[in-house]
């Protein structure tokens, strides 16, 4: 959970307590003096968090954050302001400048480590993926930036239901998503549509027993709709209270990615909880980046089918169970005839539209279970688990009619005359498949059958000498 954090402050036994502080906890302290040399430092350093004195000698406090906050490769960087004040205009201004969170000055060492820690968490577990990572940008795993969203949902769990009404119209006229009060008992259905799941919690840390609130947090982080949610606790008791909640320290530890005092202004907490939903719709839009981008690794993207790479791996896994199971299966390689001449004679493009066709009729004609992947050109790669010699060639025979029945249309060009020739292998004759080399010389029998149907006269199917 290590990472870099920038110190901004003017006042030098500020920034050599930090230091302290941070290198002890197993932090690396970056210092800037001003505000200049802050924004130097965060563009050439790349800190994982940054904590801002708002009292600057060269610019503004805000006018610093502003400015960092336009820079694409600081978007995403946690800023805490760290500052005496009290006034809330000053706390909104900050918020509304991008500010992730307010601490106010002389900073208590516990609940301090513990945000930091709860801001690097947040970091790691968008997957271990952060959108400025080396490589990642350029792999296409980081998510463009988005100009619209819509509006998302704030759940309110509070104790007493008059409450958290009071609070959503308060905070009406400052927040532009959806404000639901909410029952403990309703944030943890399993009915709960996932679609439909809250986005932000605002949870009452007290009710029913000290602690309870956290609790529940922690519940609701264990559950798949909502583990992805964002937390703010709130303590039902005032700050000069002796047992002020379970303490902001422990709720940042257990989870929560913001603490609140009781009585804080709606406007400053409609801000606090709009900044979250900013964050967990950026931590989405990279978790969804990640997926998309995991997930084309295993696709062609010309035909949607499986790459040659999934379907290998898919094909090992058909081979162990049938080795396990004791039925057989077969494999199909499956070649489109004179593709050459196609791409020669109408161009690439039209080329490309009869691989799609191909690759559709192909799917179409086989079953729920059957492997697909088109691991070359114009090669495909079919497998049928749980399926006989005899089956399995009749249904290489029907997909070789299904190509060849109807011509390929190009657009307004022409129709073109397609057909493939198909070689098939079964894996009734073959031993100890849990062997890779077996695994690879069932295929190769495969191959093999094709180019004997290639070299007859194509257009047919032939199964694999040793199978026959």
């Amino acid at each position: 959970m290590v990472g870099k954090i920038l110190i901004v402050d003017d006042v030098a036994t500020n920034r050599i307590v930090m230091k302290v502080r941070l290198t002890a906890a197993g932090y690396t302290p970056l210092l800037a003096a001003d505000g200049a040399s802050g924004l130097k430092i965060a563009l050439t350093e790349a800190p994982d968090l940054i904590l801002l004195e708002l009292s600057l000698p060269d610019m503004p406090g805000l006018g610093l954050l502003e400015r960092l906050r336009a820079e694409s490769a600081l978007r995403h960087v946690p800023i805490v302001v760290c500052s005496p004040l009290l006034d809330t205009p000053a706390r909104c201004a900050a918020f509304r400048a991008g500010a992730d969170d307010f601490l106010q000055k002389p900073l208590d060492d516990q609940s301090l480590m513990a945000r930091i820690r709860s801001f690097m968490r947040a970091r790691d577990e968008v997957e271990g993926f952060s959108p400025h990572q080396d490589g990642i940008a350029m792999l296409g795993l980081a998510e463009a930036p988005a100009t619209f969203y819509q509006p998302g949902v704030i759940a309110l769990i509070t104790q007493r239901s008059e409450v958290a009404l009071k609070l959503r119209r308060d905070m009406a006229p400052h927040l532009n998503d959806r404000v639901l009060a909410m029952t403990a008992e309703e944030a943890i259905s399993e009915g709960v549509n996932p679609s439909a799941a809250p986005d932000v919690f605002l949870i009452e840390t007290d009710f029913n027993g000290p602690g309870s609130g956290l609790r529940l947090m922690s519940e609701l982080r264990s559950r798949t709709h909502t583990r992805h949610a964002a937390f703010c606790v709130q303590s039902s008791h005032g700050a000069a209270s002796g047992g002020a909640a379970v303490g902001a320290a422990v709720a940042f530890d257990l989870g929560a990615h913001d603490q609140v005092a009781f009585g804080i202004t709606a406007e400053e907490l409609a801000l606090r909880l709009a900044r979250l939903m900013l964050r967990k719709r950026e931590a989405d839009g990279i978790r969804a980046s990640v997926q998309d981008g995991l997930r084309l690794a295993m696709i062609d993207s010309l035909t949607g089918l499986h790459n040659r790479r999934y379907g290998m791996a898919q094909l090992a896994a058909i081979a162990d169970i049938s080795r396990r199971s004791g039925q057989e299966f077969a494999v199909m390689v499956v070649d489109l005839g004179r593709f050459k001449s196609v791409n020669d004679r109408w161009g690439h493009a039209a080329g490309d539209a009869v691989l799609i066709e191909v690759a559709e009729r192909l799917n179409r004609n086989l079953r729920v279970g059957d492997l697909l992947a088109r691991i070359g050109g114009e090669e495909f790669l079919i497998a049928l688990p749980e399926t006989s010699l005899s089956d399995a060639r009749g249904i290489a025979e029907r997909l070789c009619h299904a190509i060849e029945e109807t011509n390929v249309q190009i657009g307004d060009l022409a129709a073109l005359h397609v057909t493939v020739s198909i070689g098939l292998a079964s894996s009734g004759d073959a031993t100890a498949l849990c062997v890779k080399d077996s695994l690879a010389a069932l295929i190769n029998r495969a191959d093999r059958a094709l180019l004997y149907a290639k070299s007859s006269g194509r257009n047919q199917v032939t199964i694999s000498r040793t199978a026959a």
